[in-house]
């Protein structure tokens, strides 16, 4: 028997025990269903039956409405059990997980489908990076929000330096400055809240004014008004950081991490966005027509104070010199002091800063601080100057014919003149004269090697370097050289005197001394 089949009886015969005798079922069952369809209601719908918890309802609305949905049923239970509720545990679960729900309904965020409009927002945060060494780093990540064109960057802290820093080379990644700049609440952005009114960085309003954007912020522990920013830094952490669910090797070196940091915006600037079905790189292209033009300056208040890179490769600090990474002599780079360093901050090419290059801001080096007297030189800075602080050996320069003739044997030449000069050996002029004249009828290969040879076992007699020639003639090779060493030597050692060994005082008196007589 269907419920549509007593409906079609009773509309045929219009009497409730003439329908039930054509359906088959009671006349009641035929009423009670004509009763819920004039009313309106569903007949499939169950009836709720009473329940000893319905007088206790009010009171769970009234808590959980108090607690803001925050109240556990188990701290409703035991109010309800002292009010006369002989109820179970189980039945004011149910009630107070159905009034929560009813509650949430009724006060539910809705959220307006934001459109973002080209060259008007781009945000940033940062995100915890990978250890290098046992250094911490910090990673930069902005995201401009209709091209979805993400940038990461990465850096050893967040201060406001680094952050300046970080922002321009962002920007002149992206080729123009967008109208607003979106971040959270940190202290280098907002100093304090005043009535929940955060209250702007003087620095960054300056920042801001010197690139033409507006720094905003969202609302404290808001984070959905910046959700693009927050995927960015989600993803950039799961690709960058080594974790066991990427198996990606640890940094050695702060280079390698920034070399990741750009391959990985390559690769995810280039591939298809789910949300405009094109790269953004492609679309970036077109946003760049909206954004403003980047000054040809960096915005240098907060990162510190202006210095000319010498030519020996440093700058004055304090009266200290720091030396600088190769090829920014002559440039313009900006230091400032965090915590026990000094750090500097220069253009990527090494332009002159306002002049030549737009090159991309980057920290250069860091330097422990140090006290006039003590300069900071790192030997890498240096690659052409291999001795470090050593003495220099003395180039050969040759100022007259026969020393050219000399010189011009080969590098054995030069390293015996420099040897011999070095250890004082009497008549150099004429041994030279001798050694073009054995070039002249031996060969200046075979002369050349024999310099050398001198050199190293230091041989510098008048007959040596004949004697050498000859001895390379029969066995056509220099062959391995033999150096004198104390493996295998003819001086007589000192192990036989570990048998003289003198007698100690407790020993002769022993020796002498007999049930307390001596001998």
């Amino acid at each position: 028997m269907e419920l549509m089949e007593i409906y079609e009886a009773y509309d045929l015969t219009g009497c409730a025990w003439s329908a039930a005798q054509l359906v088959g079922c009671d006349p009641k069952t035929v009423q009670r269903y004509v009763a819920i369809r004039a009313a309106g209601g569903n007949p499939h719908a169950s009836v709720p039956r009473p329940k000893m918890i319905d007088a206790f309802l009010a009171k769970i609305e009234e808590k959980v409405d108090r607690s803001k949905g925050k109240i556990r049923a188990d701290v409703v239970h035991k109010d309800l059990v002292a009010m006369g509720f002989c109820g179970s545990e189980r039945s004011t679960r149910r009630a107070v997980a159905a009034i929560k729900a009813a509650w949430k309904a009724g006060r539910r965020r809705v959220y307006r489908p934001w459109v973002p409009e080209p060259g008007m927002w781009l945000q940033w945060d940062w995100g915890e990076g990978p250890r290098i060494g046992e250094r911490r780093t910090q990673l930069f990540c902005c995201w401009l929000a209709w091209s979805r064109f993400r940038v990461v960057i990465p850096a050893w802290d967040q201060t406001l330096g680094t952050l300046t820093a970080c922002l321009d080379a962002a920007l002149r990644t992206l080729g123009g400055a967008p109208a607003y700049l979106l971040t959270d609440n940190a202290k280098t952005v907002t100093v304090e809240h005043i009535a929940r009114i955060p209250v702007r960085h003087p620095q960054m309003v300056e920042l801001g004014r010197h690139y033409g954007c507006v720094v905003a912020t969202c609302e404290p522990f808001d984070p959905e008004s910046k959700g693009g920013v927050e995927a960015t830094v989600k993803i950039a952490k799961a690709d960058l950081v080594p974790t066991h669910t990427n198996l990606r090797a640890a940094y050695s070196t702060f280079g390698e991490l920034e070399q990741a940091c750009a391959a990985w915006g390559e690769h995810i600037n280039g591939r298809r966005h789910r949300e405009t079905h094109r790269a953004p790189v492609e679309m970036l292209a077109e946003e760049r027509a909206r954004l403003h033009v980047l000054p040809a300056d960096p915005f240098v208040l907060a990162l510190g104070e202006e210095r000319l890179v010498r030519d020996d490769r440093t700058v004055r600090w304090g009266d200290v010199r720091y030396s600088v990474p190769p090829g920014h002599e002559g440039s313009t780079v900006w230091c400032r002091v965090h915590g026990e360093e000094l750090v500097i901050v220069g253009r990527a090419d090494g332009a002159e800063h306002g002049q030549h290059g737009h090159g991309e801001l980057k920290e250069l080096w860091r330097h422990a601080l140090s006290t006039p007297g003590r300069p900071r030189i790192v030997d890498e800075h240096y690659p052409e100057h291999g001795g470090g602080n050593g003495p220099k050996a003395p180039r050969p320069r040759p100022q007259t014919k026969a020393e050219q003739a000399f010189l011009a044997i080969g590098p054995g030449a030069e390293a015996w003149l420099i040897e011999a000069a070095a250890t004082g050996v009497p008549r150099i002029r004429a041994k030279m004269v001798r050694a073009v004249e054995l070039a002249a009828l031996l060969g200046a290969a075979r002369v050349d090697e024999a310099l050398g040879l001198a050199a190293i076992g230091g041989r510098f007699a008048e007959s040596d370097l004949a004697s050498i020639c000859d001895h390379l003639a029969v066995h056509a090779g220099a062959g391995e050289h033999a150096r004198a060493d104390e493996t295998h030597s003819a001086q007589p050692g000192t192990a036989s005197w570990a048998a003289l060994r003198p007698t100690t005082s407790t020993t002769s008196t022993t020796s002498t001394t007999v049930n307390g007589d001596r001998s």
